[in-house]
């Protein structure tokens, strides 16, 4: 593991502070880059990685990148927030490789890294806290010239803070590390699948995308995660449609279209075989809770 981080990369998107009301509540997102949050009063909920998560004052909170999520608000709380990119070598995510946890009760530091990141790097707060409105590529490109404006000093200092907050979350690391000779694109084609799950995903569609032919795409795919391509499809099609179980009221039929299995019957079947309980079934477990 410790390779694995001597490569690690961060580069600050945003970084401020916050005062949100039931305007703060956004499905579907999907982001390419991480978020932490530091909240100072009042609650909300995020739901991602098949947990419900309430925010509450006094504790840090970590939202992987490339994970599907949704935010909502129904009164009022105030947060520290940061969004960073975040890359391991070959392209690949530090999240293929460790577990995370994602929430911690702050202490004292935790409250000082977050000020002093938006003391070293003022005026990078967001103008609007829509991520359909930030969440693009044109606009993070442009954080990478405000970075390369920091002196060498803040920017030392920075890269050390969102390094210290995100260890925070670490729980522990996988055995498998990725392969130093195994091509960049092949890194990225995780993320691709997580921001393309509601599309036709097929294994030729993905050696393509890595410029590989199909067989041997597969192979070296099963090599680095521990398993098919198709296989990995449907296990991350099952994790999302339990997420939107739980966190909306959308009908079976919908949920199945928005991961990629519009044939209900179908969706129920891959459903039960994953969790060994019925689309329906598992919501009405959730609800109870």
């Amino acid at each position: 593991m410790s390779k694995i981080l001597q490569s690690l990369k961060l580069d600050l998107l945003n970084v401020g502070y916050a005062k949100l009301d039931p305007l703060w509540d956004y499905d579907d997102v999907i982001s390419p880059f991480l978020r932490l949050y530091y909240i100072t009063t009042g609650s909300a909920m995020v739901y991602h990685s098949n947990e419900a998560i309430e925010l509450k004052s006094g504790h840090i909170y970590l939202i992987p990148s490339y994970t599907f999520g949704r935010y909502k608000c129904d009164d009022y709380h105030e947060q520290y927030y940061i969004s960073c990119l975040e890359e391991i070598k070959n392209g690949y995510s530090i999240f293929n490789f460790s577990s995370f946890i994602y929430e911690s009760k702050a202490n004292p530091m935790d409250l000082y890294y977050f000020k002093r990141l938006l003391e070293l790097n003022p005026n990078r707060q967001l103008t609007n806290n829509n991520p359909k409105v930030y969440d693009n590529r044109p606009t993070l490109m442009d954080f990478k010239k405000k970075n390369e404006e920091l002196g060498l000093s803040a920017y030392m200092e920075t890269h050390g803070i969102l390094k210290i907050l995100l260890s925070r979350f670490i729980k522990d690391a996988h055995s498998q590390s990725p392969k130093s000779n195994v091509k960049k694109e092949f890194g990225m084609v995780l993320n691709h699948i997580h921001e393309n799950l509601h599309e036709p995903l097929t294994v030729k569609h993905l050696a393509e995308f890595c410029h590989l032919n199909t067989d041997y795409f597969s192979r070296v795919f099963n090599e680095n995660f521990g398993m098919r391509p198709n296989k990995y499809i449907q296990s991350k099609r099952i994790e999302r449609a339990q997420l939107l179980l739980l966190s909306t009221n959308n009908s079976l039929k919908q949920i199945a279209e928005r991961v990629g299995l519009e044939n209900p019957s179908y969706f129920t079947r891959i459903f039960k075989n994953h969790t060994g309980k019925t689309p329906g079934s598992f919501r009405e477990e959730q609800l109870k809770k």
